[in-house]
């Protein structure tokens, strides 16, 4: 088994005269010749450390999940016109570029992520015109929006689907992955193959209507698109440029490597199910799909994709995002978020292991290819509980190490809602305390089917790895519900920690998590080394620090890190001396020296001398 981590337009004119406006502090360095600044790209456009200079890779983007962000009128559910209040918040913050997650209209048996209209807005969340007003408000803010593109599967309640399961002759059955059961040894009629969902038990639904069983990756009424139809293609792409006209600036692509189906759908290998998602990630069509949703679509628009990538392993990794391959810009690999789990269960992680991975981006992607750094979104639990140390003492410290590390390595920087406030894990007690299908279906496989674990055991796995630890509501203020609804309930029970962390608590505080991501994001804008410069470790095998230098044509940052509470004095190896210091998340200061006095969980930014 595995775990994925898993219509009316404002002006067009004012829409065009937004987007011809500056959203960055620099496209290029201001201050500096860049190497390579004499050659250009295929595109023309000169080349900065040998990298294409693109707005996507300067952004730093900020996930919404919107049924959690900000509820405007009293019925527990966030909604966009919550969000369009809070612009001004994430645009002081410095951010440049908001993803939003799926706003479209859905039943909701995964929060969304199943469509039933892609060109209608989800009543809970509001209007087609709350929509509009709220890229309204994001472009006159300089901001950009992306949004969810969730084309491996659609809702079971879609009219594709409605019409596909009527009949086998229906002008839609052949939009979805029909099959015939097969007789099993006992005589039983069985699934087509063994094929596993993502989110447990089979991946097959048998259907009465025909007699037959559709394929879905992830829930039952999720059922899975058959990119092979060139019809289905045709529907993609129309709608992506509905929203793409309408003044979105791109996608996040969910499970996007699974849209390519393997010929004949065979059954699985014992070894093949310890990783199923490798081999719905491997279609034999993948990349033409890709290639051809570019041609047709994302090179018309000055955009942003960016693919959840799950079943690709780093190697792989640039035949999605090479720029030469006319594919996708960026990917999100899960080699970081994932040292500390084995599968479904949550496991020690150790500092040089997470170090590897960024080390092993380094030296397999090359110019021509673009990473994400993130470490939580929607599917992932609170980066402070899972990486950093969460405790009353060191919350706010490793809470900024983890934000300047993010912000600081290559690669567009992605942060999830909340992080930038150090919210934390919701104490769960019993598997009643959690909304996600996930969870639930995990629960009634390996408890009460399997009883591969017990009840407490499974719930104290969920405690570190459940994705209901970052859906809990944002924590705006110390008043009920924290501020996110004024009814009496929000959708998903708020952490009770929320009057002491919180938005209005963090805005107001100069030395707050969120003051100093502020600081960090416009440092990083206005430092191009942090964005083309080429990334080493100093010191990959030491278990508690991460030190590395980022450095473009001579201009040299030093990045130290304390991954402990433990204070640690620390020389620096090969001779190399800190020099003069940027940022400190203790607001501290030291003499030039090669060793270093670190307090727990403290982190710098050092200048080099030339």
């Amino acid at each position: 088994m595995f775990k994925l981590i898993s219509n009316c337009s404002f002006a067009v004119a004012l829409s065009a005269a937004l987007l011809l406006a500056p959203a960055f502090a620099f496209t290029q360095p201001a201050a500096t010749v860049a190497p390579n600044a004499g050659i250009t790209s295929a595109s023309g456009a000169k080349l900065i450390n040998g990298y294409e200079p693109k707005w996507w890779k300067e952004a730093v983007v900020y996930q919404i999940y919107p049924r959690s962000f900000q509820d405007s009128n009293g019925d527990g559910i966030g909604d966009l016109k919550g969000i369009t209040s809070r612009l001004d918040y994430l645009h002081k913050l410095g951010v440049n570029v908001i993803w939003l997650s799926p706003h479209f209209d859905s039943p909701n048996a995964d929060n969304g992520y199943d469509i039933r209209d892609y060109r209608k807005v989800m009543a809970e969340f509001g209007t087609m015109d709350d929509f509009d007003a709220m890229l309204a408000g994001i472009k006159q803010r300089h901001m950009r929006l992306i949004i969810d593109l969730v084309v491996n599967h659609s809702s079971d309640e879609h009219k594709w689907f409605v019409e596909s399961r009527k009949s086998k002759d229906n002008p839609y059955r052949n939009f979805y992955i029909w099959r015939p059961g097969k007789v099993g040894p006992d005589g039983t009629m069985q699934p087509p193959n063994n094929y596993p969902s993502a989110f447990s038990g089979s991946a097959w639904q048998y259907d009465p209507t025909t007699k037959e069983y559709y394929l879905h990756y992830f829930a039952v009424k999720q059922p899975d698109l058959n990119w092979d139809n060139p019809k289905v293609r045709e529907e993609v792409f129309s709608l992506m440029r509905f929203w793409l006209d309408k003044g979105v600036d791109g996608f996040r692509m969910d499970v996007i490597p699974f849209i390519s189906k393997q010929p004949g759908l065979p059954d699985l290998t014992p070894e093949q199910l310890r990783n199923a998602a490798a081999v719905y990630a491997s279609g034999p069509h993948l990349t033409e799909y890709l290639q051809q949703m570019n041609s047709e679509v994302l090179s018309k628009y000055d955009d942003m994709s960016v693919g959840e990538a799950a079943g690709i392993t780093l190697a792989q990794e640039p035949n999605l995002v090479d720029d030469r391959r006319h594919e996708l810009n960026e990917i999100f690999n899960f080699d970081a978020i994932r040292v500390n789990r084995d599968g479904r269960k949550f496991v020690s992680w150790t500092l040089p292991q997470l170090k590897a991975v960024y080390t092993r981006h380094a030296e397999v992607l090359t110019k021509h290819d673009w990473d994400t750094v993130f470490l939580s979104n929607h599917d992932n639990p609170r980066v402070v509980s899972t990486f950093g140390d969460d405790s009353e003492k060191f919350r706010v410290p490793s809470a900024k190490l983890l934000e300047t590390m993010l912000l600081t390595l290559r690669g567009t920087p992605y942060i999830y809602q909340g992080d930038e406030l150090g919210m934390t894990n919701y104490p769960f007690k019993t598997i009643d305390d959690f909304n996600d299908i996930e969870a639930h279906n995990g629960y009634k496989e390996e408890v009460l089917a399997r009883h591969a674990v017990t009840p407490e055991a499974y719930v104290e796995n969920l405690r570190h790895m459940g994705r209901d630890n970052s859906r809990t509501p944002m924590q705006w203020d110390s008043s009920a519900n924290a501020g996110f609804t004024i009814g009496p309930n929000a959708w998903l029970a708020v952490n009770p920690n929320y009057k002491t962390i919180n938005a209005a608590q963090a805005v107001s505080d100069p030395d707050s998590i969120y003051n100093y991501t502020a600081r960090l994001i416009a440092f990083r804008a206005k430092t191009p080394a942090f964005v083309y410069g080429d990334y080493k470790d100093l010191d990959p095998e030491h278990p508690h620090i991460f030190a590395y230098t980022r450095t473009l044509d001579g201009e040299s940052y030093l990045v130290v890190h304390n991954f402990s509470s433990g204070e640690i004095t620390y020389t620096l190896p090969g001779g190399i001396s800190a020099a003069k210091l940027q940022m400190d998340n203790y607001a501290g200061d030291e003499a030039q020296t090669p060793t270093l006095h670190l307090k727990g969980w403290e982190c710098r930014i050092y200048k080099q001398a030339r």
